[in-house]
């Protein structure tokens, strides 16, 4: 990943409660402030191939973007891949089980595809201010993905 950052939250409920909030797309509204619509492009159950569009306002902007389920072990780790703007996004999520409860790491990275001279610029003076905001959004989408499973 040319741009990646990494979080961990220990959250005090079970791997499977963590895995029922992270894989819930159709419920993510209502679990993650940050979103405010989901639309399933797909049926069935998570798992690998699972598509639908999310509408996620940052920085006081929505933006809706497809995504998809690209690897999915249950209750262990899932990834979670975007197109949009010229970049492939890449969301991970593992979980490990720790002291009664579970650590959730999500992981996110940026690779820009086919970069030209001007985007290669742009990464070079805003790409860190990016991942930082990116990395506040994170820690806020793990804090109310936490209050989530240990509600159930």
């Amino acid at each position: 990943m040319d741009h990646s950052t990494s979080l961990t939250q220990h959250i005090h409920a079970s791997p499977d409660k963590v895995w029922a909030v992270i894989s819930d797309i159709p419920g993510s509204a209502a679990t993650l402030s940050s979103i405010e619509a989901v639309q399933m492009l797909s049926d069935g159950p998570y798992g690998e191939g699972t598509r639908w569009k999310e509408t996620r306002r940052m920085m006081g902007r929505a933006e809706t973007v497809e995504m998809w389920v690209n690897q999915a072990d249950p209750p262990r780790t899932t990834t979670v891949k975007a197109n949009q703007g010229g970049a492939d996004y890449t969301t991970r999520f593992s979980l490990a089980e720790r002291d009664g409860g579970t650590d959730l790491t999500v992981t996110f990275g940026a690779d820009v595809v086919n970069p030209t001279a001007l985007s290669k610029i742009y990464m070079a003076v805003f790409g860190k201010l990016g991942m930082s905001i990116t990395r506040k959004a994170l820690a806020k989408d793990l804090a109310e993905i936490a209050a989530k499973a240990e509600s159930l």
